[in-house]
């Protein structure tokens, strides 16, 4: 498919109901309101095809760019197109799913999230740590350096509480994600997690709420999902 082609079918597949619902929870425009199920309709069609996910993230349309995200091979990516991606993320779908399930199969990820959990910008901070959750997600243990995520966690905890929004969010979903699936750290995920307690996140008005990390990791563990690792982090 071309990129005028595929730009059409979202056009036609766009819903008042998603565009109101994904307004709610900070989409800008321009979008369609296309449904994720509808967009993995077209990826299917797709499959991979790194030059149109390029061309598809740069309309800077928010459908187009999740949908870019879907079918790029994050691998691929020069380390400046994934700083681009990050750049240019209009809001958290893109920003905290799309950009971080390409940085997470590249070889400068690691080296990307470390310097944009850095970042005074609120979208590339989340960006960032939500990169690096996902890295925890698909590398083996082996390739972790678990004095790094400490230190990491310790920043988490004196943090949290002050950083932005969105970033809160993120951070949280790190803390989830180390207890998660690096075993050797869930006892300290959970402790860090406890001594955080509740996260504060303006959702936007939306049933959606930040999950209590200490439950949610607890809840892995209960049905066995500690430590075992992920193909790849999209959904």
């Amino acid at each position: 498919m071309t990129k005028a082609e595929v730009m059409k079918e979202l056009q036609s597949l766009g819903s008042k109901e998603a565009k109101e619902r994904w307004s709610k929870h900070g989409a800008r425009e321009p979008f369609f309101g296309v449904k994720v199920e509808d967009l993995k309709k077209i990826m299917k069609k797709i499959k991979n095809d790194q030059a149109l996910a390029l061309e598809l993230y740069e309309t800077g349309n928010s459908d187009a760019m999740y949908l870019a995200g879907l079918v790029a091979d994050g691998a691929k990516m020069a380390k400046q197109q994934l700083q681009a991606w990050a750049d240019q993320a209009p809001w958290y779908m893109i920003s905290e799913y799309t950009v971080p399930w390409v940085a997470s199969e590249n070889a400068h990820g690691h080296e990307l999230a470390l310097q944009w959990i850095d970042s005074k910008k609120e979208h590339i901070a989340a960006s960032g740590w939500s990169t690096l959750a996902g890295l925890l997600a698909i590398k083996p243990d082996t390739e972790i350096d678990t004095e790094e995520i400490k230190s990491l966690l310790d920043r988490v905890e004196k943090t949290i509480h002050t950083a932005p929004n969105r970033t809160r969010y993120a951070m949280n979903g790190f803390v989830i994600a180390v207890g998660g699936y690096v075993p050797v750290l869930t006892a300290q995920a959970i402790a860090t997690a406890k001594k955080i307690g509740v996260v504060e996140v303006d959702m936007g008005g939306t049933a959606c709420k930040v999950p209590f990390a200490p439950d949610y990791i607890q809840k892995m563990k209960e049905k066995g999902y500690l430590g075992k690792k992920r193909k790849t982090i999209r959904c």
